[in-house]
Formats: structure tokens, C-alpha cells, sequence
């Protein structure tokens, strides 16, 4: 009888020990799905200038992914194929100083993430934000007074027109005056007349399919 109860004894203590092993459980991976969004600081700029983008990629976690790279892509007026402008390691990191060439849609894509543990390790899915345009404006340069109005209009401007337009009141009845054209370089010159009183003039420079049309105000006094 000593040797049953011994024996029973050795089988129940293996049972317990079977059963604490089977009990713990293997951490499951989670795959999340993820968001961009990004922004600009300006939607309209004049040639040459730059402006930031502000990205938010987030999870269903309710934090953003631990890792993974963002990429800023651009599409130009008349191309049909998306270009890489920037790319960073940190997906919630803004791109800064971004110089839009002429009109520009962007957006920004996150590539997703697997965390390095493979047993652990969760997967963020990749996204892209919405896209969005910037438009670029034409630059023209001017004197500060006088009566002979001259510069440089910038980019890509040669041997096109610039319509000079003339009122009694600033804001306004404007009229045609006149139109000039650019030389080779995308400089312009022109002499107004001196006519006695006060005229306001505008010369304008018009828009295309890729720049928006600019120009600047002008205002001329005989006493």
C-alpha cells in the first residue's frame, strides 16, 4: 500500500507541473493600421520662397508608429508622374524649407513598420495623406519710384507680355494703357509719361497653367 500512494503521489506532481507550462501564453503580434496627414504653412508663394510641412502619422494604438520612414512627394504642373523630394526616418517629422518650383500638388507616404522582434514585434500598416497643392506666383522686380518702371520677371519669362493698365482713382476704373514685352532675359523696361496730377498704374503680369500671374501697383505725381 506504501508503494501506490508513493506512485500516485510522483504522478500528481507531474501533472501539476505540466499544466503550469501550458498555461503560459505566447504573446500574440498585432498588425495596426496607421494615418497622415500633412500640411502646409502656405498654399500660395511667390517664386523662390519656401514653405513647411507639418506631418502627423498616427496609429490605431493611439500613438504614432515606433519607426518606418515618411516620403514627401511632388507632382509639378503638366508631369504625370510622382517625384521624391524628401524623405526621414522619424514618420511624425516635419519637412522644412521645401522651395516649390511652380504649381505643386504634394503628399506625404509613410511606409509602415514591423517592430524588430519577430515573436513580439507589431506591424504598422503603411497610409498617405491627402493631397494638396501649393501655387507658385511668377516674381517680378521693381525700382521704388520714378517714372521709369523697370526689372525682371522670373522664371522663365522671355519675350512675354506684361499689360500696363491707368487710372485717375486707385481703386478704381482702370484702363489699358499699354502692353510690353520682356527681352530674351525676362527684363522689361518702360517710361511713363508725366502727366500732371496723380495716376495710378498697375502693371500686371498674367498667369499660365503653371505659375499663378502676378504684377504690382504703381503711382506717379506733377504737381
Amino acid at each position: 500500500m506504501r508503494t501506490v500512494r508513493l506512485l500516485a503521489g510522483v504522478v500528481a506532481a507531474s501533472a501539476m507541473a505540466t499544466s503550469v507550462v501550458v498555461a503560459a501564453p505566447a504573446h500574440a503580434r498585432d498588425t495596426w493600421t496607421t494615418t497622415t496627414v500633412a500640411e502646409p504653412s502656405e498654399t500660395t508663394v511667390e517664386f523662390g520662397d519656401t514653405i513647411d510641412i507639418t506631418v502627423d502619422v498616427d496609429s490605431q494604438t493611439g500613438l504614432p508608429p515606433t519607426g518606418g520612414t515618411s516620403t514627401l512627394l511632388a507632382l509639378r504642373a503638366g508631369a504625370t508622374e510622382w517625384a521624391q523630394v524628401a524623405t526621414t526616418t522619424s514618420p511624425g517629422a516635419s519637412f522644412l524649407d521645401v522651395r516649390p518650383r511652380m504649381n505643386t500638388t504634394y503628399k506625404v507616404v509613410y511606409a509602415g513598420h514591423v517592430e524588430a522582434d519577430r515573436t513580439k514585434g507589431d506591424t504598422y500598416t503603411s497610409s498617405e495623406s491627402a493631397t494638396f497643392g501649393v501655387d507658385v506666383s511668377r516674381r517680378i522686380t521693381h525700382p521704388s519710384a520714378g517714372f521709369v518702371l523697370k526689372g525682371k520677371v522670373t522664371p522663365d519669362y522671355r519675350k512675354k507680355k506684361i499689360v500696363i493698365e491707368v487710372s485717375k482713382k486707385q481703386d478704381e476704373g482702370y484702363k489699358k494703357f499699354m502692353t510690353i514685352r520682356t527681352d530674351r532675359a525676362g527684363a522689361y523696361k518702360v517710361t511713363l509719361p508725366r502727366r500732371s496730377g496723380t495716376w495710378y498704374y498697375t502693371v500686371i503680369v498674367k498667369g499660365d497653367a503653371r505659375y499663378l500671374g502676378t504684377g504690382f501697383a504703381w503711382r506717379t505725381w506733377v504737381s
